[in-house]
């Protein structure tokens, strides 16, 4: 077996692994930036829903199955239905089960973790006797922890090659240490005097948008979110039985124009009749200010809203994404505006301890850095690493 990482294997973003045995070929996670199309490639593995690590059109042949999750699916399709994020996923296997499958020459097992992208998976990949695992982005410290436990507990045995992914292990440690933490302090802001609160984060994260929710519910707040949003939950509501209904009074869709248009070229006008029961107005929204936690992830709208409301003095933004977005410019316009900005955030990515853990219970020949900015820094960490360059070919 080889495999080839054409890139992620020093950066964020873009990812592009490919794993070949005899005849047959897979690539793993595809992802934007990506120039060319895919071509005599036995099938495509999808971790999640994620820009940077799904198919995006052009980039793949239509011919290629792509396997993943229902979550990732969905998401990947309502995305594409609401954005200029075109995905062209024609031929999709959703993994509905657990236990292998065959790709080509390849068996492949899918493992469930936990990560900010909804429905997230790790791959074990087989072949000629060999066996490497990709990772993934994944999590050991939110709700879903138990999915961590017990992939430590009871990992795969004899790994020849394990692909680990490590996004924020260099990063310091967060003042929010798990899901929980988060959706307390966002209680607590919720339970102050003031302006309007908005949240920053994104509308895939799901664990996120439940938190914002439960401390809406126990402060007899109202959560609102825009018809996106609305359509990302039902559609999971529909499959996942832990998303919940959720109560009107806590609740409410803000429409905007170029959502609307989106549903009905999509043949979901019907929806807005639906959507319509839960309809708050801009009006409402300023009326009831002081109650209110308004979902507010896509900047370039932000001004817009800030003008139809007016009065932004002494509102706040719960800023619930990497701080890395957060540019100057965007603080000091807020800071302008009578804004002020607190970071409440913990990350969808495993941290240094837990990296360490899941290293150690894999035990690998071969420990390979990916999806990382430090890669140089993994030797110090961990044993049996192997630093590739991209496009380098590494044979397990």
């Amino acid at each position: 077996m080889e495999l080839v990482i054409h890139r992620d294997e020093k950066k964020i973003g873009g990812s592009l692994v490919e794993i070949r045995s005899g005849s047959s070929r897979i690539v793993v996670d595809p992802g934007l930036p990506y120039e060319g199309e895919a071509r005599g490639v036995d099938g495509v593995l999808v971790s999640r829903a994620d820009p940077d690590h799904y198919l995006l059109q052009g980039h793949i042949s239509p011919d290629i199955p792509a396997y993943m999750s229902r979550g990732a699916k969905e998401l990947i399709d309502i995305t594409g239905m609401f954005s200029s994020l075109k995905s062209r996923l024609g031929n999709v296997s959703v993994i509905s089960k657990p236990g292998p499958f065959a790709v080509g020459e390849f068996m492949i097992t899918p493992y469930p973790v936990d990560h900010s992208a909804f429905d997230a998976l790790a791959f074990l990949i087989e072949a000629g006797g060999k066996r490497v695992f990709y990772s993934g982005d994944f999590r050991g410290h939110m709700g879903k922890s138990l999915l961590f436990a017990r992939m430590v507990k009871d990992p795969p045995i004899g790994v020849d090659c394990f692909l680990m992914g490590g996004t924020t292990h260099m990063r310091g440690e967060s003042d929010f240490p798990d899901e929980r933490a988060v959706e307390r302090r966002i209680e607590e802001i919720l339970k102050g005097k003031g302006n309007i609160k908005f949240l920053f984060a994104s509308s895939v994260n799901i664990d996120r948008l439940l938190s914002a929710y439960r401390a809406c519910h126990r402060t007899g707040s109202i959560f609102v979110i825009d018809l996106y949003t609305a359509y990302i939950l039902d559609k999971l509501r529909k499959v996942y039985k832990n998303i919940p209904e959720f109560d009107p009074k806590n609740m409410a869709v803000r429409f905007t124009r170029a959502y609307a248009d989106k549903l009905e070229e999509a043949g979901l006008r019907d929806l807005l009749y639906v959507y319509n029961k839960r309809k708050i107005d801009i009006f409402d929204i300023g009326r009831k200010k002081e109650r209110i936690l308004m979902l507010a992830g896509d900047n370039p709208v932000f001004p817009v809203t800030l003008k139809e409301l007016g009065g932004s003095e002494g509102a706040k933004i719960v800023y619930s994404m990497w701080e890395g977005y957060l540019t100057e410019k965007f603080r000091a316009y807020a800071a302008g505006k009578g804004i002020s900005i607190e970071t409440v955030h913990t990350s969808g990515h495993a941290d240094a301890d837990d990296l360490k853990k899941f290293a150690s219970a894999m035990n690998p020949k071969t420990l390979i850095p990916i999806h990382t900015p430090d890669p140089d820094q993994y030797p110090a960490l961990f044993n049996n690493v192997k630093v590739l360059a991209d496009k380098e070919i590494f044979c397990v």
